[in-house]
């Protein structure tokens, strides 16, 4: 594994090409606000999520940076492509290392006709408009009294 801080999940050399791929710390005009949470400790969390499979809410405070901290990066540099950048990279080096032969490379995929496919006008039953009655007395629902499920009066026939 790697060496360092995070080596124990980061492999060498790993963070010295994702470093410059990140885009800049966001800067409050008015100043203030919470010290940013280093972004190698950041890195090494969100790489410890994608490698362990955990869910983001199990990730373990030895990081030093909230669930919702790393999950927030996560999407932010996911947002300005670093994954894809860094992935970009680490083939480019492989590659001219030797160590990439696209030679027995295997493309495969799948296209699947869905015969009957989706009926889209019709909703779950759940999905739709609440069914609660309202009465005749009330303006609008929110007024009704019984809107909530509370026995309603029983309705009687005047006798002449």
């Amino acid at each position: 594994m790697g060496s360092g801080r995070w080596g124990w999940i980061v492999p060498d050399g790993l963070w010295e090409l994702a470093r410059p791929l990140l885009p800049p710390a966001r800067v409050r005009p008015q100043g203030g606000g919470v010290a940013n949470i280093d972004d190698e400790a950041v890195f090494a969390a969100i790489i410890y999520v994608l490698v362990s499979g955990c869910a983001w809410r199990a990730l373990p405070p030895c990081f030093g940076a909230s669930k919702s901290t790393v999950h927030r990066r996560f999407a932010i540099w996911s947002r300005a492509g670093v994954w894809g950048r860094l992935h970009q990279k680490v083939l480019q080096l492989l590659d001219e290392e030797g160590l990439v032969d696209l030679s027995r490379a295997v493309l495969d995929s799948a296209h699947v006709r869905a015969k009957k496919g989706a009926n889209t006008q019709v909703r779950a039953p759940w999905t739709g408009a609440s069914q609660v009655p309202g009465c005749m007395s009330c303006p609008t629902r929110t007024d009704c009294p019984y809107a909530s499920g509370s026995p309603r009066p029983t309705p009687t026939t005047a006798r002449p």
